[in-house]
């Protein structure tokens, strides 16, 4: 009897901490149309932390850098937040030799406060054009204060 309770209170315990989970997210749409399309919200909170989807960028790779983190920075700025919150990124390129001759455009967003980063070749992205797609985990501060850990853009 012991064990069925147990397992019960295991089930139950299981299903409301979902409950707790799905009150407490919040979805951002940076373009609501096109990501209801695919299917897809370009970052979810979910306490304190925010879940930022790839952003992507096309062209020649400086250019489709700077769109990536162009974009990235408007979803940052939409909660408050800027590359300085950031803990966790994940680059994705078409082209990591490209990627890396032009990191310094990346390390403009940053400043001096990196992330704990992965940057990946790959075959292709969503959309044949795209040549690199960046996605970011970020952590709003315990305290809300103003944030200078990064450059703008």
């Amino acid at each position: 009897m012991i064990r069925r309770i147990g397992w019960v209170l295991l089930v139950a315990g299981s299903l409301l901490s979902g409950v707790e989970i799905n009150a407490a997210r919040k979805d951002f749409h940076l373009n609501p149309r096109g990501e209801q399309d695919i299917g897809y919200s370009q970052a979810v909170r979910v306490g304190n932390t925010l879940y930022i989807s790839g952003s992507v960028g096309a062209g020649d790779m400086p250019a489709a850098i700077h769109q990536a983190y162009d974009e990235l920075s408007a979803t940052l700025q939409a909660h408050g937040l800027d590359f300085g919150a950031v803990v966790k990124e994940n680059i994705y390129t078409t082209d990591i030799d490209a990627f890396i001759k032009h990191m310094e455009i990346r390390k403009q967003y940053y400043g001096t406060t990196m992330p704990a980063a992965t940057w990946v070749q790959v075959q292709r992205l969503y959309s044949p054009d795209h040549v690199v797609e960046v996605e970011l985990v970020a952590v709003f501060p315990d305290h809300p204060q103003k944030r200078h850990h990064g450059a703008n853009h």
